[in-house]
């Protein structure tokens, strides 16, 4: 099966640097400009975070395809840090061990990293279950949702923070029911 895995477009937050996970951020002017621009291949469903700039994103790139909402695809949330960026965390004794930790330890009155991609990571296994009858499936969801998955099922295998890209990028892969390569 073809995946098409697509990060949601710009939002406010992500032009500061903010760690957006739980806050329901639309996406910004600059955000909706950019992926006018963009063209995506076909797909047969559209899976979507439930979050609105996953949904904008979808709505932009494919107006007309069917869309399923994940609530499990949503970005993980990161509690106290939630809305905040590098500078504003500064000095936080907490931010530096989470920073010293490789990103592992929990977020504070938020989620666990481990606990989040084993979310995602269960929610991609359960789409692919049940949409494995379709040749192409595009998935507009959050930069960590991607990372998630593609940590797990790349192959060869790249770890979680390989997998970063920007706002609106896109990957094209191949899942074999097993492993996702990319295609280009």
């Amino acid at each position: 099966m073809r995946i098409i895995f697509i990060r949601h477009g710009l939002t406010s937050g992500n032009m500061e640097d903010r760690y957006i996970g739980s806050t329901d951020e639309p996406l910004c002017p600059d955000g909706i400009v950019a992926l006018r621009e963009l063209s995506c291949p076909y797909c047969d469903i559209v899976v979507c975070s439930p979050m609105k700039r996953c949904i904008q994103t979808a709505d932009i790139l494919y107006p007309n395809a069917k869309k399923v909402i994940c609530k499990d695809f949503r970005e993980c949330d990161f509690g106290d840090f939630e809305g905040k960026n590098y500078s504003e965390l500064s000095g936080n004794d907490y931010y530096q061990k989470w920073i010293d930790s490789g990103g592992t330890l929990p977020f504070p009155n938020g989620e666990s990293p481990e606990d989040f991609r084993s979310r995602t990571v269960a929610a991609f296994e359960s789409i692919m279950s049940r949409y494995a009858h379709c040749n192409v499936l595009a998935f507009v969801v959050h930069g960590g949702t991607i990372m998630a998955v593609m940590d797990r099922f790349s192959f060869p295998h790249r770890d979680y923070f390989d997998w970063h890209i920007k706002n609106g990028e896109l990957l094209t892969c191949e899942f074999d029911g097993s492993n996702i390569t990319l295609t280009e």
